[in-house]
């Protein structure tokens, strides 16, 4: 895109950034920047600002918007959405959805077919209105049920005039992808269970206050009804204990078992001993004793806060397609030729001939068979540049066809043989144990049994009086839960991980935030993520001073191409704002030097200088003596053998790398650059970027890549990475996160990802993170405060049960006013 370029080349209004150095000419610092029309992402370069767009995806839909009629959509989304994927303009194969509606069909033996597929690309209600507003103009469209939360869409249709393929590419062309249903979990999803339990108890809740509240305000024993209100508050509690505390009694039980001093257990601690103390006042018909109110609120008010920290964090796990991270399946050859069948990449035999389509990788080690092809390898070894491979040639595991139409190759080895199949293998982590405040609890544990304890004691030997000590002790366990840890701190957690939503970042770990204190070392994989995913075009001019017929040959030619020269040309033109139909051709390839339209009486090329046409086009064939392994550099379009534009392409930083780079350098973090690629080209970006040459790692297999992560990690790195060929640094890291692209390789082993042009997400994540951590040593001082006067009332002997159900829900609004003023700040723009 001609926004990464210009980058690296401009001057800004203001000559220096925040840290002090010079910013390059057209950067704009992220937060003065104007937003993008669609998405609402910072428009970081001079071409982005006069476009009104981030990029091409962003440009793209926002014609189609208007085009269709759907501006209500604008009018129903967010304020700030995920920018357009880049998987927006790639080849897919939707032959898995054709196989799936004809089944789908079959078995409905003459009623309503219907079809379950997974989606992604969701982010709002806009967007649901958006897809049924869809699904109604496709013929033969029956019912549609979207379920945003799990990311699945039900269709219904009349057989014999609904596409579902046709329907699919509408919705990728809206930036939404489809794929096929990944299984259920076994069991249900925590927030799911969190829900229901919430619900069970919400009612228990309210009729424990409904039998309580008369003895508030002046029921006495001897009423007729006490007795009975009482069973009944009892009876209510109990449901609210087994429904809702049952939930933290038992991972408490697992904490105490593993050693780790853990939230629930002084939220357990608190529970049993009000239930316990309860049942205790019920049966000997002591009021000092009964405190089910505050057992059933407490419950509540504890379930609501975990939920709101569970389920922030599985909606993002669910925005990305399931199956996304394993090869699809592959087709096999016979001896002949002839197609054998469909196979899983498991099943799939060393010695076989297999197919891979336009834009797939290859699944394992293999030998091309017949043709010549060209394959990118950026996602296994980080070298961007496209290569060709000549028949007989080996072919690596994770390379992408980007040949125009299907390649065949012999597999060498199997899949469990294969590096990609170790390179994709999710491998569980243990959680990270945040020893700091583990010994908050621990000290807290400690301290609250020693105070009842001392409480009981010093009641009993002052007084002589058994039920009066006992009912101090446990006024003190009562009025000490945690409200503030259980409540306001997984809150904070849900704040900051909403906030860094609307920034672009996605948190799929809960234990993230606590990780990413500690982060001090932060390192980049370039291609791909420091760099963006197609080269850049360095004199998009060339472009716009074409004639629009030859325009529209050139589309024509790049579209629908998973090359990366292709692809950028393809964005450039969807950038512009032109609307071209295909022209009628014949489209012929020539491996390693470039593509030709025929049409009509006209031959448009585009390749390699000196290139005019394939030798069946009947025009005058010509190479010029550069190598097969020339970078993108220079690309020619020619019409008729003439010379109509020259295209420079380059390698070109992400939009605002160099300042967020310089930006988190001067917050005292070590910024590294690890890649796979060539010396010289990270070298050079190195210096483009500013970063000395002793930080800058270059032609790192993967394993070397995991090994140098392992030697500088001291809990303390942050690695950022989007390929394969970082799945074992990955491992390696403290934390870890991947820019999301349409081919989605880390986001199963990451504790968030991120999406958009730029990486000013991560600055902003370590940021809300800092602001997070401010706000719950504000919740942990008031919590101290509230003990010591809480504690010291109840060990003073003048808690009540209707004192303790009058603090503990003031205390919890209390601590919800410190979360909301503290991280106010994350929730703006």
């Amino acid at each position: 895109m001609s926004g990464g370029v210009e980058a690296g080349a401009a001057t800004s209004s203001s000559p220096h950034n925040a840290t002090g150095g010079a910013r390059p000419q057209g950067e704009v610092c992220p937060r003065e920047a104007p937003v993008c029309r669609h998405c609402g992402s910072p428009l970081l370069t001079a071409s982005a600002r006069a476009a009104g767009f981030c990029c091409a995806g962003c440009a793209y839909v926002h014609h189609l918007v208007r085009e269709g009629g759907y501006e209500q959509y604008y009018r129903l989304k967010d304020r700030v959405i995920p920018p357009v994927d880049s998987g927006l303009f790639q080849p897919r194969d939707y032959g898995w959805l054709e196989t799936a509606q004809r089944e789908a069909e079959a078995a409905a033996s003459g009623r309503t077919p219907e079809l379950v597929l997974d989606l992604q690309g969701i982010s709002c209600v806009g967007c649901v209105w958006l897809i049924e507003r869809l699904f109604e103009r496709e013929p033969g469209a029956g019912r549609i049920e979207l379920n945003a939360q799990l990311g699945r869409l039900r269709l219904k249709w009349q057989t014999g005039r609904f596409d579902a393929v046709r329907f699919a590419r509408a919705l990728q062309s809206f930036g939404y992808l489809v794929g096929p249903p990944g299984a259920e979990p076994a069991e249900p999803a925590e927030s799911r269970d969190l829900g229901k339990r919430i619900g069970l108890c919400t009612a228990f809740a309210m009729n424990v206050m409904l039998f309580t509240l008369p003895s508030y305000f002046g029921m006495t024993a001897a009423f007729p009804y006490a007795r009975l209100f009482g069973t009944l508050a009892m009876a209510f509690g109990t449901l609210s204990f087994l429904a809702g505390g049952s939930y933290f009694l038992g991972r408490a039980v697992r904490a105490l078992r593993d050693r780790v001093a853990h939230i629930d257990l002084p939220i357990a601690l608190g529970v049993a001993g009000a239930y316990a103390g309860s049942v205790y006042g019920w049966l000997a018909e002591d009021a000092r004793f009964v405190y089910f109110d505050f057992v059933a609120s407490f419950v509540l008010l504890m379930l609501i806060g975990r939920w709101a920290q569970v389920a922030a964090v599985e909606r993002n796990r669910r925005r990305l397609l399931r199956h996304q991270l394993h090869p699809p399946r592959v087709r096999l050859y016979d001896a002949a030729g002839a197609p054998a069948e469909e196979v899983a990449v498991e099943a799939l035999p060393a010695g076989r001939i297999f197919g891979v389509p336009m834009g797939h990788l290859v699944p394992v080690e293999a030998r091309l068979v017949g043709a010549d092809a060209v394959f990118t390898t950026a996602w296994v070894n980080g070298e961007s540049e496209p290569r060709p491979f000549r028949a007989d040639q080996r072919v690596p595991a994770g390379a992408v066809n980007v040949t125009r139409g299907e390649v065949r190759l012999e597999a060498l080895q199997t899949w469990e043989e294969s590096l990609l199949a170790r390179l994709l293998r999710t491998e569980a982590r243990p959680g990270y144990r945040h020893r700091a405040f583990e010994r908050v609890i621990q000290g807290y544990l400690f301290a609250i049994l020693g105070l009842a304890l001392a409480a009981g004691i010093g009641w009993m030997v002052t007084t002589g009086d058994g039920q009066r000590a006992l009912s101090v002790a446990i006024a003190v366990l009562v009025v000490s839960c945690p409200c503030a840890l259980g409540l306001a701190l997984p809150l904070a957690d849900e704040v900051a991980t909403t906030a860094a939503r609307r920034h672009g970042v996605f948190v799929r770990e809960n234990d993230l935030w606590a990780r990413l204190g500690g982060v001090r070392k932060i390192i980049f994989d370039k291609t791909g993520t420091l760099t963006l995913e197609t080269p850049a075009l360095a004199n998009p001019e060339a472009l716009r001073e074409l004639a629009a017929a030859d325009q529209c040959a050139l589309y024509t030619l790049v579209r629908g191409s998973p090359h990366p020269v292709s692809q950028c040309l393809h964005e450039q033109l969807l950038m512009a704002g032109g609307t071209w139909e295909p022209r009628e051709g014949v489209i012929r390839e020539e491996i390693g030097f470039g593509v030709s339209l025929r049409a009509a009486d006209d031959v448009w090329t585009l390749g390699r200088p000196g290139w005019r046409g394939a030798p069946d086009s009947d025009v005058t064939y010509y190479v010029t003596n550069r190598g097969e392994e020339a970078g993108l550099g220079e690309t020619e379009f020619r019409r008729n053998g003439t010379v109509l534009a020259q295209f420079r392409f380059g390698e070109a930083a992400r939009a605002d790398a160099r300042i967020e780079l310089a930006a988190l350098r001067a917050t005292g973090r070590e910024v590294y650059l690890l890649s796979g690629d060539r010396r010289a080209k990270v070298d050079a970006l190195a210096r483009e970027l500013g970063l000395p040459p002793a930080q800058a790692v270059a032609e790192a297999p993967p394993e070397e890549k995991a090994a140098w992560v392992r030697r500088l990690d001291r809990q303390d790195t942050l690695m950022l990475g989007d390929g394969a060929n970082d799945s074992l640094a990955f491992a390696s890291a403290h934390c870890r996160g991947p820019p999301v692209v349409h081919r989605g390789v880390l986001e199963s082993k990451a504790d968030f990802y991120y999406l958009g042009r730029g990486i000013g997400g991560i600055r902003r994540l370590l940021e809300i993170n800092r602001t997070r951590a401010r706000t719950q040593r504000a919740i942990l001082v008031f919590a101290v405060t509230y003990n010591i006067v809480a504690v010291g009332l109840a060990m003073a002997g003048h808690m009540s049960p209707l004192l303790a159900a009058v603090l503990m829900p003031a205390s919890s609004l209390l601590t919800l006013g410190i979360v909301g003023v503290g991280l106010r700040s994350c929730l703006r723009r």
